[in-house]
């Protein structure tokens, strides 16, 4: 094996072991999870061989799998598995060990991929970066205004947010686009490809937008609407924040009322969010074993999004029902937890997002071979 390849097999069986996938011994190729699964595809069905080759330690196969990340994680193989070997739950872990190996810097990925012993790290260096920094700037001295009046500008500046956001971005996108373009070039050596990547994108980007592969779902179903809202409410975040960017120095019209068309449209993507996250945690907490085995990894990313989340919603109506120390502090913990899930997005699950959508533009490609 080649040092770039995307997965060592050096104690891969360890490692799955480790992290959630001893289940895999139990499978005996009955081939029930691959007859069960409606999102593989008949002229290719997985998980079946995916488990013999996690039973072999085939691990460079598997990191070169595209099926790997076809995989929902419906849970269909799972429920209807006759040894509970967990397919699902096999799948899930490489899928993890495979972000893990693309990461760069390596090290960032192994810190994201061992999440359970190293959340306070993940968690508190991000806290400790903003209290610092204000303070140096300011003392971390709060606005003396009385509840309600408060602006966030005046103790966090949108420079310095600028100044931290935006090269975390950058470098979080550039390391995304490096472990993604290692891995779309691993899915060619498995099968060709022929097409445009920009013609097989629209029709997958249209399927994403609809989450259309969920509703093939049984035994997950719920987490079709969870990751469809939460989706949608970080879409609508994202142009919120853009439009309070045009709002602020085009307009030069801020803070905005809570009737004013953008802040609607914050305040609308914020209900998405909250709901979406509500729904992913009640599937998480389900007993029925459907959504899957709850692992450090996989709590990891769900606690830093509802942390997100419910810290934004406390932060837009702290300024009006706290007193501004209390709103501030609260403020703090909102943009280390923005920080945090900024900077672990290329190694935490939030790389599904562009590693499975990457699968599935290559088996559009390879169905027009």
């Amino acid at each position: 094996m080649s040092s770039n390849n995307i997965i060592s097999s050096v104690d891969f069986r360890k490692e799955l072991a480790k992290r959630g996938g001893e289940s895999v011994s139990r499978c005996y190729q009955c081939a029930t999870c691959s007859s069960v699964c409606q999102l593989a595809p008949d002229d290719n069905p997985f998980p079946r061989r995916q488990m013999l080759w996690a039973q072999w330690s085939l691990a460079d196969r598997l990191a070169a799998d595209p099926a790997v990340w076809l995989c929902h994680q419906c849970n269909d193989c799972t429920v209807r598995c006759p040894r509970d070997a967990k397919p699902g739950d096999v799948m899930q872990v490489v899928r993890s060990l495979a972000i893990e190996r693309l990461a760069f810097p390596s090290f960032i990925g192994k810190l994201v991929g061992k999440a359970g012993a190293t959340w306070p790290l993940l968690l508190g260096l991000p806290l400790v970066f903003w209290v610092v920094v204000l303070y140096a700037l300011n003392g971390l001295a709060v606005p003396d205004v009385p509840i309600g009046k408060l602006i966030y500008e005046e103790f966090v500046p949108h420079w310095l947010i600028y100044l931290v956001f935006f090269p975390v971005a950058g470098w979080a996108a550039l390391a995304i686009m490096a472990g993604g373009t290692k891995l779309f070039a691993a899915f060619g050596q498995t099968q060709p490809r022929s097409g445009s990547f920009i013609g097989s994108l629209i029709p997958v980007a249209f399927d994403i937008a609809t989450h259309k592969r969920f509703d093939k779902c049984e035994a997950a179903a719920s987490r079709r609407w969870g990751h469809f809202s939460l989706m949608w409410g970080f879409v609508g975040a994202l142009v919120a924040t853009t439009l309070a960017i045009v709002s602020l120095y085009i307009l030069h019209e801020y803070p905005l009322p809570l009737d004013h068309p953008f802040k609607l449209i914050g305040n609308a993507a914020a209900v998405l969010l909250v709901v979406g996250g509500v729904l992913l945690l009640a599937n998480r907490l389900n007993e029925n074993g459907n959504s899957g085995a709850s692992t450090a990894y996989d709590n990891f990313f769900l606690s830093v999004v509802l942390l997100v989340i419910f810290t934004g919603v406390f932060t837009e109506v702290g300024r009006f029902v706290f007193e501004p120390g209390i709103a501030c502090a609260i403020y703090v913990v909102h943009l280390a937890s923005i920080l945090c899930l900024f900077a672990t997005f290329p190694y935490s699950k939030f790389a599904h997002f562009v590693y499975r959508t990457l699968a599935m533009v290559h088996e559009k490609m390879a169905a027009s071979k």
